[in-house]
């Protein structure tokens, strides 16, 4: 009656990927609680962001430069310009400091993405 169980079973490891998705499915689940002006604008900001996602992109760096951060701010700024005049139009200060905040909350989960999947390869 005392069957012996195979070592997996015994010890079953955790799925690996399973944190992870969790947490891109929080993550997305709070990108959609956006309110309607930061949800309009986010496709630029992530566009930017995959424009400069590259190996040894500077996003990468242990510090980014900040010049470098602020010229990325300033294109999706000019791209939302170009195409959402009427939200371009309010305010353009508090949208540019919006958008830059945004970047930087794209940049950091696009950095611990990074070296998560680099932990994975060593």
């Amino acid at each position: 009656m005392n069957q012996k169980l195979p070592y997996y079973m015994v010890y079953p490891m955790p799925l690996a990927f399973d944190d992870e998705r969790i947490e891109r499915m929080d993550f997305e689940y709070m990108k959609s609680l956006y309110p309607d002006i930061p949800k309009r604008i986010l496709p630029y900001i992530e566009e930017e962001c995959d424009r400069m996602e590259y190996e040894n992109s500077m996003v990468y760096d242990e510090y980014p430069d900040k010049l470098q951060l602020r010229l990325m701010c300033g294109r999706a700024c000019r791209n939302i310009e170009k195409n959402e005049k009427d939200i371009y139009e309010e305010d353009m200060d508090k949208l540019r400091d919006l958008v830059e905040v945004m970047l930087y909350q794209e940049l950091y989960k696009r950095r611990c993405d990074n070296r998560r999947r680099r932990r994975r390869i060593y």
